[in-house]
C-alpha cells in the first residue's frame, strides 16, 4: 500500500468528527436544494467527462451534454496535440454547432448562417461579415476550462476556476498516473439514466453493507465471505473533499462456472502486462463530487454520476483497457467483465429507484448511517458545506 494513502478505521478521529446524527432527507429530493447544488458545486467543480483515448488524432472531437447547466460542451484535439474545450455554441446567435457525439474534423460550421470555426476556437469565416459591427478575433468560441490527469479529461464550468485540476485532485493526481487508466487506449462503456438523486445513486457505490442482500447471484459470492460477511472495506481515508477506501479481498471467493472461465482467461493475461501493475492494491478513489475509480489490473473501473434533476441522474460506467485484445480469450474476458458490471448494476438500480420513491414524499425526515457508511456521511457533509457557503455568498450579495 502506498504511503500516499493514509487509511483509517471508520471509528478514527477524523471519521467521528463527521458526526453520528441522522442525515436530513430533503437534500435527496428537494428541487430547491438541487438548484443550490447546481450553482455551488457542479458549475464550479472539476468534472470528469471522458478520456484522451477518445481523441486519438488531430481533428478528433467529442461532445458532452450537461443538463444540470443546460450546456453542451465541445472537446477537441488540434494539430498542436492540445486538448481544448468550448461551449458548443455559435457566437453569432447561439446555435449549437455540432449535433453528433464525436467525430473528426478541423472546422465546425454553424448550420444556421455558416459561421465557421477551427478546432482551436477561432472564427475563420462568416458570410458577408463586413456588415457586422465586430471583429473576427472577438467572436471566438467560448472557452471552457479543461484539464487532463491520468488520461482522464475534466472540465470546469467556472470561468475562472479557483484551483487547477492537479491542485483539486491533490495526492490522487500522482497516484492515478501509475494506474492502467493512464495508459488506456480503449474502453467498454455502459451509460444509464436512473430515477434517482445523484447523491443517492452515487452513495450506493460507496458502501458494501448491501452486497449480501442485493447481489447474492451476480457478485455477492466474491465480495463477501465468512471472515467478512458484509464485505466491508479494510480501511478508509479522507482527503479534503475526496475520500478513499481499501476494498477487502476475499481469499475464498465463490464464483460461477462462467466467472471462473472468463476470469481464468482474462486475469493471467492481464497480470503478465507490466503496464497494468501499480502499488495501490484494491484501492478505491472517490473524487468529489461524483466520480469514483477502482484501479485493479483486471478491471480498471471508472464510474461517474451526473445530475439531471433533483430526482434523476445519468451514470457512466467505463472499464478502461490498455492495448487491443491480443486473442479471443482476452476479448471474451473483457466483454464478460462489462456484462457482469451491467448485471450487478441492474440489481443496484432497482433498489436505488425504490429508495428515491420512498423519499420523494418527504414523509421520512431523516436517514440513519452506520459507521461503515462513513463515506456517505463525508460526501453529504462536504456537499452541504458548499451549499451553505453559497447561500451565505448570496445573502452578502457577493454573486
Amino acid at each position: 500500500m502506498s504511503e500516499l494513502h493514509q487509511y483509517q478505521r471508520p471509528e478514527s478521529e477524523e471519521a467521528m468528527a463527521l458526526g453520528t446524527d441522522p442525515i436530513p432527507t430533503a437534500p435527496y429530493f428537494s428541487d430547491d436544494y438541487f438548484e443550490l447544488e447546481r450553482e455551488a458545486i457542479f458549475k464550479r467543480t472539476w468534472l470528469n467527462i471522458g478520456h484522451v483515448c477518445e481523441l486519438p488524432e488531430s481533428g478528433s472531437f467529442i461532445v458532452r451534454e450537461l443538463e444540470f447547466a443546460d450546456a453542451s460542451i465541445l472537446i477537441t484535439r488540434s494539430k498542436d496535440a492540445e486538448i481544448r474545450a468550448f461551449h458548443n455554441v455559435c457566437t453569432h446567435r447561439g446555435t449549437q454547432l455540432i449535433a453528433t457525439d464525436s467525430g473528426t474534423r478541423n472546422t465546425f460550421t454553424c448550420p444556421y448562417h455558416s459561421w465557421t470555426f477551427n478546432n482551436t476556437g477561432e472564427l475563420r469565416g462568416a458570410p458577408d461579415f463586413e456588415r457586422f459591427y465586430v471583429e473576427k478575433k472577438d467572436c471566438s468560441l467560448l472557452k471552457v476550462a479543461v484539464g487532463v490527469c491520468a488520461g482522464l479529461i475534466f472540465i470546469n464550468l467556472d470561468p475562472e476556476p479557483k484551483q487547477s485540476l492537479h491542485d483539486f485532485l491533490g495526492p490522487f493526481a500522482e497516484q492515478w498516473e501509475q494506474l492502467p487508466v493512464a495508459k488506456a487506449s480503449t474502453y467498454s462503456e455502459y451509460v444509464y439514466e436512473i430515477d434517482g438523486n445523484w447523491k443517492l445513486t452515487y452513495d450506493n457505490f460507496q458502501e458494501n453493507y448491501h452486497l449480501r442482500f442485493i447481489h447474492p447471484r451476480s457478485g455477492g459470492g466474491g465480495a463477501v465471505g465468512a471472515d467478512n460477511p458484509f464485505g466491508y472495506p479494510t480501511a478508509y481515508g479522507f482527503h479534503g473533499d475526496h475520500r478513499t477506501q481499501q476494498i477487502w479481498a476475499n481469499p475464498n471467493p465463490v464464483l460461477s462456472d462462467t466467472q471462473k472461465f472468463a476470469f481464468g482467461k482474462l486475469i493471467p493475461a492481464l497480470l503478465q502486462k507490466d503496464s497494468l501493475q501499480h502499488p495501490f492494491g484494491r484501492a478505491y478513489w472517490a473524487t468529489y463530487p461524483n466520480l469514483f475509480m477502482i484501479g485493479t489490473p483486471t478491471q480498471p473501473f471508472v464510474h461517474y454520476v451526473m445530475p439531471i434533476s433533483a430526482r434523476k441522474s445519468r451514470g457512466v460506467i467505463r472499464i478502461y483497457w490498455v492495448g487491443e485484445d491480443s486473442n479471443a480469450s482476452e476479448r471474451f474476458g473483457r466483454e464478460f467483465s462489462m456484462a457482469m458490471a451491467r448485471d450487478v448494476h441492474s440489481e443496484d438500480r432497482m433498489v436505488i429507484e425504490a429508495a428515491q420513491r420512498g423519499l420523494n414524499s418527504g414523509a421520512l425526515k431523516h436517514i440513519h448511517l452506520q459507521s461503515q457508511e462513513v463515506l456517505l456521511r463525508h460526501l453529504y457533509t462536504r456537499v452541504d458545506a458548499k451549499v451553505q457557503a453559497y447561500k451565505q455568498e448570496m445573502s452578502r450579495g457577493a454573486l
